[in-house]
């Protein structure tokens, strides 16, 4: 999420920067209330807020709210009979207001508090309010359940206020470094995940195969003491061992996760499974149900599955994603599977002898 990227900037470097974020939208949009880019001066754009049709037009912008240190709000009117430079050369049929602040003392100041909480694993809520000369800001931590996210649908002349939640990066461990685990971590590192790569072989996990990757070797034991589940955490299994795999899903099940998945055939979940029920966090075959072949257009599949999940724990998908919330695709498109029996799940955790957290974003107008 682009949040993320612009707090990793900002602390990163202290470039002059002017901030970029969509306030409220009617009709049509690419991207939705609360999107968020940075414009920096020495050249580097972080997200996006347009396909690339409003960018330009807003790094001109830009220098003059850093010259005058004043935020600014800019409409678009990108309709076809109101506007014919953002209408019909653009084509995407909205309006969109965007509020541009230049990224410099108290505004600085609770961004990098906030990448700072979200470092911590503490999710937190930046409010601003504003009038025509001033603007106020407020970062609030122990939030408690934001799962509920409304956005704004009409363009409101007199709103004057945002609060956005930003929640550190969901965690995703992937369990078995093979070529499929290389293409789905390739995208889940695009699409706003932080990526555990973990095996049994220590010579597969490497920087140079995943450089921007956190690591946990050993056997599934092992690896469950390393990793440490939180209920808030993704995994998938992957390895292509039966039996590695079997200890893994056994392992996780009490967990009681956000989302398992488990690469492989019909036949093989079966295998993998055996007596248990399936909770209806595991998602087996993994992936969304699109005629996918190979490793890439599998990966395409699960990273699309995962965005739907993680739309609809955050709630508020205004393209109907929280549908999938409670989606598990395991032999049939029921919508819910019971959780297995308690005690299956304690005997697999005692014959494991089991030894013993980005940036999304949600937002609220």
């Amino acid at each position: 999420m682009d949040m993320h990227d612009v707090l990793e900037s900002l602390k990163a470097s202290d470039e002059p920067s002017v901030l970029a974020t969509i306030v409220c939208v009617e009709g049509h949009s690419y991207r939705k209330v609360g999107a968020s880019m940075l414009f920096n001066f020495c050249g580097e754009q972080i997200g996006s807020i347009s396909p690339g049709c409003l960018e330009q037009d807003l790094l001109e912008r830009a220098a003059g709210v850093w010259d005058s240190s004043q935020f600014i709000c800019i409409d678009y009117n990108m309709k076809p009979e109101e506007d014919a430079i953002w209408g019909e050369n653009v084509g995407c049929g909205g309006e969109i207001r965007l509020l541009l602040e230049p990224v410099e003392g108290r505004l600085r100041t609770i961004l990098l508090e906030a990448k700072m909480k979200n470092d911590a694993g503490i999710s937190v809520r930046l409010e601003r309010s504003w009038n025509e000369k001033d603007i106020n800001y407020v970062l609030i931590d122990n939030i408690g359940d934001q799962s509920a996210v409304k956005y704004g649908d009409e363009l409101d002349s007199n709103s004057n206020q945002m609060s956005i939640v930003i929640t550190p990066r969901p965690r995703l461990v992937l369990f078995g470094v093979g070529k499929d685990a290389e293409a789905i971590y390739s995208l889940a590192i695009q699409i706003g995940f932080r990526v555990v790569m973990t095996d049994w072989r220590p010579a597969l996990c490497t920087m140079e195969r995943f450089p921007q990757a956190e690591f946990a070797v050993g056997s599934p034991v092992q690896i469950m003491d390393q990793i440490q589940f939180c209920p808030d955490d993704y995994l998938i299994v992957c390895s292509h061992n039966l039996q590695q795999d079997k200890d893994m899903i056994r392992l996780a099940l009490p967990m009681k996760l956000v989302y398992i998945g488990v690469l492989g055939s019909k036949k093989r979940i079966r295998m993998l499974f055996e007596t248990f029920l399936i909770p209806s966090n595991v998602h087996a075959p993994i992936g969304l149900s699109i005629n996918a072949d190979g490793p890439y257009e599998i990966a395409v599949s699960i990273a699309a599955e995962l965005i739907a999940i993680r739309a609809g724990r955050e709630g508020g998908s205004r393209r109907e994603g929280s549908k999938y919330a409670n989606f598990s695709p395991l032999f049939s498109s029921r919508a819910e599977q019971a959780y297995g029996s308690s005690k299956a799940i304690a005997r697999a955790v005692e014959e494991q002898a089991a030894g013993a957290n980005g940036t999304a974003c949600s937002f609220i107008q």
